[in-house]
């Protein structure tokens, strides 16, 4: 079952079940899924879908910490449960360990040895990493090991 049935799916559960916070998380991403195919062109395979998704989780996640740190608890809360309900699509997500085996792996390749090749390095591990980890701890993982 392609990702795509999987939400229409979850969309009708989640209105049976009266799920008012999922059914809207759903419907928004949906919609995000929509507006992507109609900028691009074409229909999204579950790699597309998946890279839809990891960019709504990384506003979600933005979103709630600007609103934690501005003394919005309640606004943080409804952003990181949205961010939960997105999650559950995508693939499980590499540990810290995992990243920083990969990490090593491609710097080896690669050659890398100081900062300035950090350019080099980055899109690699990303491909690699595609929608199992956050760009910004892998980010921080390259420079911690060129560093």
């Amino acid at each position: 079952m392609s990702l795509k049935d999987q939400l229409t799916q979850d969309m009708k559960e989640a209105m049976k079940a009266k799920q008012t916070e999922r059914l809207g998380t759903i419907r928004q991403l949906r919609s995000a899924i929509k507006n992507k195919e109609i900028e691009l062109m074409k229909e999204l395979d579950d790699d597309g879908i998946i890279g839809v998704i990891g960019t709504l989780v990384k506003q979600r996640r933005e979103a709630a910490q600007m609103y934690a740190d501005n003394g919005r608890p309640e606004l943080a809360a409804k952003e990181e449960a949205e961010m939960a309900v997105l999650q559950d699509y995508l693939p499980a997500q590499l540990s810290e360990d995992e990243i920083r085996t990969i990490v090593t792996e491609v710097i080896a390749a690669v050659g890398a040895t100081s900062m300035k090749e950090m350019g080099k390095v980055m899109p690699q591990v990303m491909a690699r990493t595609k929608g199992t980890a956050d760009g910004k701890l892998v980010n921080q993982i390259v420079r911690e090991k060129l560093s």
